[in-house]
């Protein structure tokens, strides 16, 4: 876990910097083996239960939802600046519909720690496997963001990913 913590501790700026610049994908794999790639804007990285933890959020409309939800992981990928495009066409379509991988050209790889790919294409990689998961609790929310973020009620479940691999491509 030592290992780990350092990679992850080292790349936490990095990435935040990727999610405000709209650079993050989340790689997910349900029972049947094939991949499927999200674009997500929200998340988060720390410690908690003394693991680094990456939490991603993911609404239950997303097809990415029923996928991990069979398989408990989940893999986050940092995209380059120059395929920012690839990004915003990932967060228009669905998984269900189209092979976004196949369709923007993205290579999967396996990963080291779990069964869900990494991206070829991607610069930084997080392997995690889930731990926990909480569903947002409405009530609970400050009310001026339920009108604002979620207007037709799909709140986001939380993901609470274990990092359990951190690279960075050369």
């Amino acid at each position: 876990m030592a290992k780990t913590m350092t990679d992850y501790q080292n790349h936490v700026q990095e990435t935040v910097k990727a999610f405000d610049e709209g650079r993050v994908l989340l790689v997910s794999c349900g029972e049947e083996g094939l991949p499927n790639v999200m674009a997500i804007g929200w998340g988060t990285m720390g410690i908690i239960w003394r693991r680094p933890i990456f939490m991603v959020l993911v609404r239950p409309s997303r097809y990415t939802y029923k996928l991990i939800e069979e398989t408990g992981e989940f893999t986050v990928n940092i995209v380059p600046p120059k395929l920012k495009e690839v990004v915003q066409y990932c967060g228009t379509v669905s998984g269900r519909d189209h092979n976004k991988f196949k369709e923007k050209n993205l290579t999967p790889l396996p990963s080291k720690t779990v069964k869900t790919p990494i991206i070829k294409e991607c610069i930084l990689h997080f392997e995690c496997q889930v731990v926990n998961k909480n569903d947002l609790i409405p009530s609970e929310l400050r009310k001026s963001i339920v009108p604002e973020l979620y207007p037709k009620g799909d709140f986001h479940r939380l993901y609470f990913g274990e990092i359990l691999t951190c690279q960075r491509e050369s």
